[in-house]
């Protein structure tokens, strides 16, 4: 086990999850582990996946009883077969894809550390090298199909932080007699310990039988359908494609006269000619064209049932941008866009930016990441709030002064979620002495006109003198005697 891993275990714990009993197999930094990965696989850690490339209804049932025993790999599986479904797969794509890609918010008391996780535009993000999107996206989708996902954490050779591998969820394993999960790998069985520095493990579904609360099984059962539907379809328009030829022979016709016509209609090819005796006809037996639509009501309600399991309503995802920023919340209900995103953001919290909280500061506990969810005219409306309630505060200050009261701005800030800080006494001390002593009412007047923009008000309460306009006119914003 190498020095950092050590390290990282003893300042992070594991107290969510237990050790690893003895006997239950090999740790994942342990020499024989790296030996065989590095020998017999070129690093890889789990063995060839099983692509199953046909469905039944029977095979979701049997998915459903192993995935109780603790052996999801029958589901994952199926939830990998399910992206041959372009429906299913873009709407999966729309949302694990539209979670990594959203506005990312990071908060630590150590702004050297933010300025490292955030991306600028001359360097790389810290944050985007140890997790890259598209691991993370299939991550994020496995979690959401299955109600769990597993990545690791694998060290690089001439870097200091590790990087990120979603790692396949086909050979996750739940053992109920030590209540521990574990993977199975070319060398065993591998106990996982979640927050150890290198298996990271999402749990969305729940700590306990978190399989029961993904989407595969709802989703499993449309996409079954659907490609039967499919399928009988595409069986029904072959069939049909060529309908069926009759040759009409008239009355006293010989046998060998009909043999012949039958041996013609038989060599019927493109652009085939025929010239009838007198009597004889050539029809073409057509199937009235509606069988079809049987299939195409499946495929229908496949569709409509796969929208309202990934999205949480039926959305229409022809034209527009596609799966731009602007467009994931109208494709997404916005609680599960946002269910998807904190547990997102809790798993790598409590398991992956402590890794890079103790390796850049020798503490666990100093960063942690946000996706930001809410609609750009969510953060409009939200700027309006503070600023109205900005104004209302200092109306009431100026209302409420005669009467010997003052607004609880405490309360108020509160009550519209502004967050607010204490100013230090050296703050304050500086903000006396930059700001002009103004009376409350006057201070009301100020935002009300700063609102408006318009010119403040004299100190009579009234427009002010003319002098003031043309002072005002002449002077700029920026204390620029030119015009704007």
């Amino acid at each position: 086990m190498s020095k950092f891993t050590e390290g990282v275990k003893a300042l992070l714990g594991v107290s969510t999850f237990q050790k690893p009993a003895a006997g239950t197999g090999y740790d994942l930094d342990d020499p024989v582990v790296t030996r065989m990965r590095d020998t017999l696989a070129g690093g890889q850690l789990a063995a060839l996946p099983i692509t199953k490339t046909r469905w039944y209804l029977a095979d979701l049932e049997s998915a459903q009883r192993k995935a109780d025993t603790g052996d999801i790999a029958m589901a994952a599986q199926l939830w990998s077969s399910m992206r041959s479904d372009g429906k299913i797969w873009g709407l999966r794509k729309t949302l694990s894809s539209g979670v990594v890609r959203l506005p990312r918010r990071f908060r630590s008391t150590d702004s050297a550390l933010v300025e490292e996780l955030e991306k600028t535009n001359d360097t790389a993000s810290s944050f985007d090298a140890m997790f890259p999107p598209a691991e993370l996206a299939l991550w994020i989708d496995d979690a959401h199909g299955l109600g769990v996902a597993v990545g690791e954490l694998c060290p690089v050779k001439g870097r200091d932080l590790p990087r990120f591998t979603r790692l396949e969820p086909e050979f996750l394993y739940y053992r109920w007699i030590d209540n521990r999960w574990f993977y199975r790998s070319i060398v065993g069985l591998l106990p996982i310990t979640p927050g150890d520095g290198r298996w990271v493990l999402h749990m969305p579904g729940g700590v306990v039988n978190p399989w029961r609360n993904g989407i595969w099984r709802a989703l499993g059962r449309a996409y079954i359908n659907k490609d039967h539907a499919l399928n009988h379809r595409s069986a029904y328009s072959s069939k049909l494609a060529n309908p069926a030829r009759a040759a009409v022979a008239p009355p006293g016709a010989t046998e060998p006269e009909r043999l012949g016509m039958l041996a013609r209609l038989i060599a019927w090819g493109l652009n085939t000619v025929f010239e009838l005796p007198p009597g004889w006809d050539i029809k073409l037996i057509e199937s009235n064209g509606r069988g079809f639509q049987v299939f195409q009501d499946e495929i229908t309600t496949s569709d409509e049932e796969a929208t309202i399991a990934v999205a949480g309503q039926t959305v229409t995802t022809d034209g527009g941008a596609g799966f731009s920023n602007a467009d994931v919340h109208e494709l997404i209900r916005e609680d599960i866009l946002q269910d998807v995103a904190d547990a997102a953001a809790h798993t790598l919290n409590t398991q992956g930016l402590t890794v890079f909280s103790f390796i850049r500061r020798a503490r666990p506990d100093l960063v942690s990441i946000e996706f930001v969810t809410k609609k750009p005219k969510d953060h409009e409306a939200q700027g309006r709030t503070m600023q109205i309630t900005a104004n209302a505060i200092a109306q009431m200050r100026a209302a409420l002064g005669p009467d010997g009261k003052k607004p609880n701005v405490v309360e108020i800030t509160t009550q519209f979620g502004i967050p607010v800080l204490d100013m230090t006494p050296e703050e304050i001390a500086e903000f006396k002495l930059a700001a002009k002593p103004m009376s409350d009412t006057e201070s009301a007047q100020q935002v009300n006109a700063d609102t408006a923009g318009e010119v403040p008000p004299g100190r009579n309460g009234e427009r002010g003198s003319k002098s003031e306009q043309k002072d005002a006119r002449e002077v700029g914003p920026g204390g620029s005697s030119e015009p704007e």
